[in-house]
Parts: structure tokens; sequence; C-alpha cells
């Protein structure tokens, strides 16, 4: 079993601290303190979680984030100092799977750290099962929606879902009639207790919108009912 767990933080003592947490908790950890050896040993080891800060020397979080998408759809857990809503739109936008502001407690840590891994191994499970199965693909408007092989087009042409976009997604096509509250979208595609963070179910639905939407500020697959949550558009 994969445990292995990449810390690119350029604070020895943050880096030290996370570094004996985990290692209690029994992963195996890499810690490496700026963006390019970040990007060479992501490049060179297989983990099952990153572990970004923000503000690195030689290349920044950020960036490396980018870049490590590019290739790769290993879970990233960002932690800065800056917490400002701009910065977690910012981060998962690009693609990191949660966001965690400093200082936190080691409590907070391991309990992230496991969701992740958790959440990661709940999502290879329900791959390998689907794909062992035959493939049910649906038709919506212009989409397309292969529900068992992760993967959507849009007028032939294949969109670039993450995980979690597609799983929102295919969360409101198997309930076609149903609404869901953000508490509702996050328990069921986060595999989590939902503690109130509403940018997280913003950011990646305004994310799903911009891929499968002809106008996302005028949204016909993923209507919003205000004040109540989120159901997929009567679309034909």
């Amino acid at each position: 079993m994969n445990n292995n767990i990449l810390i690119v933080e350029d604070d020895h003592y943050i880096s030290n601290m996370i570094n004996e947490t985990l290692t209690k908790q029994g992963y195996n950890v890499t810690a490496v303190f700026d963006g390019e050896e970040a990007l060479k040993v992501s490049d060179s080891h297989n983990f099952v979680l990153i572990i970004l800060d923000l503000m690195l020397p030689k290349i920044d979080g950020m960036e490396c984030l980018k870049i490590i998408r590019t290739k790769s759809m290993v879970p990233i857990l960002i932690m800065s100092a800056k917490g400002e809503d701009v910065d977690k739109a910012l981060g998962l936008g690009f693609g990191a799977d949660d966001y965690i502001s400093k200082p936190f407690s080691s409590i907070e840590l391991v309990a992230r750290v496991n969701a992740i891994i958790r959440r990661q191994a709940h999502y290879t499970k329900v791959s390998d099962l689907n794909n062992e199965s035959s493939n049910e693909i649906i038709t919506i408007g212009d989409l397309t929606v292969d529900m068992n092989n992760f993967s959507v087009k849009k007028n032939n042409v294949d969109l670039k879902l993450t995980l979690k976009e597609f799983s929102i997604l295919k969360l409101f096509i198997s309930k076609p009639n149903q609404v869901f509250t953000k508490a509702q979208v996050y328990s069921l595609v986060w595999q989590d207790d939902y503690y109130g963070d509403e940018n997280i179910i913003n950011v990646h639905i305004r994310r799903l919108r911009e891929k499968i939407e002809d106008e996302p500020s005028k949204p016909k697959y993923i209507k919003t009912l205000w004040g109540i949550g989120y159901k997929l558009g009567e679309v034909t």
C-alpha cells in the first residue's frame, strides 16, 4: 500500500513538525524545501499526497501546482499563511484538493490528510469496480457523459474535468430531480463532514460550469436554487 507523502515547505521548523506528526501516523515522508526540487521529486516518485506551501523559493507553490497538474492527479493539500478567499479560489481552481491555513494544529493536519487519502482510496475503488462493469453513457443536451469511465464530451470534444468536477456532475445526473444543498454535495463528493466552508463548493461548481456551459453566467446544466442549493437543469 502506497503511504508516501511529499512535504514541500521552506520553513524547516514547520516541515519537521509535519514530518514528525505524519511519521507517527505511519506515513513515509519525503521533505523538500523549494519548488524546483519538488517538481524533480514528484516526477521520480509515487506519492499518495503532496502537501504544498504557496510561498516557496525558486518556483512558487501555485506554479508547482499548475505544473504537477499537467502530469498527475495526485492529491494536493495547499498550505499557506495567506488565508484570503482569493488564494483558496485560485488554488482549488488549479486543481488542489484541499487547503489548510497556517497556523494549524497537528490534529487538524492529520484529519485533513487522512480525509484526502480516504477519499482517494474510495474513488480508486469505485473506478476499479466500474471499469469491470459495462459502460453507462448518458447524453444530456450537448454533453455525452460516460458514467463509469469518468469522461465527458461536449459536441464530441473531450472535456478536461478533474475528478471532483466529474463527481459533482455525476451526482446531479444520477439524481436529476433532486436538489442538493452545499452540505450534501460536499458530504457525497468529498466523503467527509461539511464544516460550512462554502468557498470549496463555489469554486468547484464555477470551474465545472466554465467547462460544460455555453454561458457559465447563465447555466443550463447545473441550476442554482438561491438559498437552497443546486440541481440538474432540464436539458434535452
